[in-house]
Formats: C-alpha cells, sequence, structure tokens
C-alpha cells in the first residue's frame, strides 16, 4: 500500500475512533439523564424515609385541588410521623379555609400536627390551624378574626350619573343578588345576613369545639377583634409561644419515636399571583381569583380586612 493511501486510512480510523467516543459521551449522558427522570417520576420528590412533614400555607387561602389532593396523599402515606404546618395567611374563602381544614383534620386522625403562625394566621388561616393537635404563635403574630364577611363594589350611583340603565326579568327579588349593578332590597340583604350568620355560627362551633371555650371566653374571641400571639395565648387561642424548634421539641415530647427524625419539606402549591389577591379584595362579590382562571362568582370570606 503506498504512503498517500496509508495516511488517508489512517486518518480515516482516527476520526472514526474520535467520532465513537464522542457518541459514547452523548449516550452515556442521555442514558444519565432518562435515569433521572425516571427517579423524579417514581419517587415524585416526595421524601419517602420515615419522616416530619413540613408543609407552608400561605398568602390568601382558596379551593385549590391540587393542594387537596397532595394532602389526601400525605394522609395516606405510610411513610409520614408527625406534620407541622406554618401559616402565614390572613384567610381567604371560607370554602376554601374550610377544605384546607378537613384535609389538615384527616391527617390529624393518623399522626400528631402542629401549627406554626408566622407573620399572620388570621380568619381562615386562624380556621386551617384548628385542625392541629398544638398551635404554637410568634408573641407579635397577628391572629384572631374569627368571622366572616360578604362585601362587593357597586356602580349604581355611577350608573345615574353617566345615564346607564339596567333592565332585568327575574323569578324573584332575590335571585342574581348581591349585584354590583343594582341596589341591594331589604329583603335581599336580609338573606344576605343570614347566610353570613350562619356561617359565622359555623365557625364560631368550631372554634368552641377544638379550643375548649364557650360562654364569655368564647364570645369574646369570635366577635372578628384580633390578637397578638401573647394575646392569643391567654385567651386560650394558641398553646404556647415559639417556633418550629419548639413544635418539634413538643412531637417528641409527646412520642419518643419521633426524637430524630428528619423535618422535610412537602410543596403543596405554588404562591398565587399578588395581582389575583389585590382582584380578590376588589372584584364584585368578593370574588375568587386563584391562579389558574377559575371564573369568579359570589364568595363568603373569612379574611383579616
Amino acid at each position: 500500500m503506498d504512503p498517500i493511501t496509508r495516511d488517508f486510512y489512517e486518518e480515516r480510523r482516527c476520526k472514526w475512533r474520535r467520532s465513537a467516543f464522542w457518541r459514547g459521551v452523548l449516550v452515556t449522558l442521555l442514558s444519565l439523564f432518562a435515569l433521572s427522570a425516571l427517579a423524579a417520576w417514581a419517587v415524585g420528590g416526595k421524601p419517602r424515609q420515615p419522616h416530619i412533614a413540613r408543609i407552608h400555607v400561605d398568602n390568601v387561602i382558596y379551593t385549590d385541588l391540587a393542594r387537596d389532593r397532595i394532602l389526601a396523599e400525605m394522609a395516606e402515606t405510610g411513610n409520614i410521623r408527625a406534620l407541622i404546618v406554618h401559616i402565614d395567611s390572613p384567610g381567604g374563602t371560607v370554602v376554601g379555609a374550610e377544605a384546607l381544614y378537613d384535609s389538615l383534620n384527616g391527617i390529624a386522625a393518623d399522626v400528631p400536627v402542629v401549627a406554626v403562625m408566622d407573620g399572620v394566621a388570621a380568619s381562615g388561616g386562624y380556621l386551617a390551624a384548628l385542625a392541629a393537635d398544638h398551635v404554637i404563635a410568634r408573641g407579635n403574630t397577628v391572629t384572631g378574626s374569627i368571622g366572616v364577611i360578604l362585601e362587593y363594589l357597586t356602580f349604581t350611583g355611577l350608573m345615574d350619573r353617566v345615564g346607564v340603565d339596567l333592565e332585568t326579568i327575574r323569578s324573584s327579588d332575590l335571585k342574581a343578588a348581591p349585584s354590583p349593578l343594582r341596589k341591594l332590597s331589604p329583603a335581599a340583604r336580609a338573606l344576605e345576613q343570614r347566610m353570613v350568620d350562619e356561617t359565622q355560627a359555623w365557625f364560631t362551633a368550631l372554634v368552641a369545639e377544638e379550643r375548649g371555650l364557650d360562654g364569655a371566653a368564647l364570645e369574646s374571641v369570635t366577635d372578628g377583634r384580633t390578637f397578638t400571639g401573647r394575646m392569643a395565648l391567654r385567651a386560650g387561642l394558641i398553646d404556647a409561644l415559639g417556633d418550629e424548634a419548639d413544635a418539634v421539641a413538643w412531637l417528641e415530647s409527646r412520642d419518643a419515636e419521633l426524637a430524630g427524625l428528619p423535618v422535610k419539606t412537602w410543596k403543596i402549591a405554588d404562591a398565587p399571583d399578588p395581582l389575583a389577591g389585590l382582584l380578590a379584595r376588589l372584584a364584585p362579590f368578593g370574588a375568587d381569583y386563584p391562579a389558574g382562571g377559575t371564573a369568579p362568582g359570589p364568595r363568603l370570606m373569612a379574611i383579616l380586612k
């Protein structure tokens, strides 16, 4: 074989070896990526060993099917030995807070639950904390605001000023009331007040049951006023002042088998868009604007105002 031909084939072999090397690197990287993705899918990003679970309830509380689904999964898994719920929320819709309470109560039926109140845990935020076996707050946490509110904007004065009329044919005076486009009749106002009062009675009964309060002690904390953590402790709304370390200490004092278990965070929901919270406060009917675009509608709110 002449030198030119020999050099040609030698160059081809070198190129093939370099190409084979980089193909091997690429296949290895793709395999590692596929294995990582498969592992993440199988584990779901959730702790698999026995642990104390930690979740965060932040911002305005709405109905959240994804949150409720994850909490239901937490109730069913055998790896959670206790739950610490951090709450930093002014409340939200009554139905959203009720659903959160029910989900946490389901977990509390099997494992001890501690609520740790952060900056604010008021109204619906406090309602959620009632599901816990032990409630802790900072001394300057804002809590309480145990009450229900239904409010909405009205444009009837503006409509009169610009000369706009609304014609409506309804089956009764109570249909589609309240509306921002018409004045509320006395009968419709009385009905809405009865709904607020009935929901408040339910909220008050829940506080009485979970906190063991009655009579004047119950009345003095369920009239909508707010409390600092220190005031709430004296009023019987919480059990202790402290933080997560105190929550862990209480859990370990209740069950020695919890000592030394790691505290692992379960992510239950992304923080809502701040604009959604603003719209929820300003929109007609106390409308619900969660992330995901659920259509707004009338909402009874348990929220700090």
